[in-house]
């Protein structure tokens, strides 16, 4: 299980805006491209680990700065979804 984990997180910590734009269409979240651009180079590189509450909820919080809190509150489900 650890295996999986690091590779959710190694992919997550290293999403681009496009593959996050992909994910979202993917699971209905209308996301604008500016706002994937700035989520995305806010994520890159910074080794949350999203199966950490403390850590996810940190992330949710930006996100919901970014993008607004309907969006954040959607990438967390989905975000849950992957890390259960």
């Amino acid at each position: 299980m650890k295996l999986v984990q690091n590779m959710v997180n190694y992919k997550m910590n290293m999403i681009t805006a496009d593959e996050l734009l992909k994910y979202a269409k993917q699971f209905n979240v209308a996301l604008k491209q500016e706002d994937a651009e700035k989520i995305a180079a806010h994520i890159r590189g910074k080794n949350i680990n999203i199966f950490d509450h403390q850590e996810r909820a940190a992330l949710i919080k930006d996100v919901a700065k970014i993008a607004g809190p309907h969006i954040a509150k959607e990438i967390n489900r989905i975000i849950v979804q992957f890390s259960t």
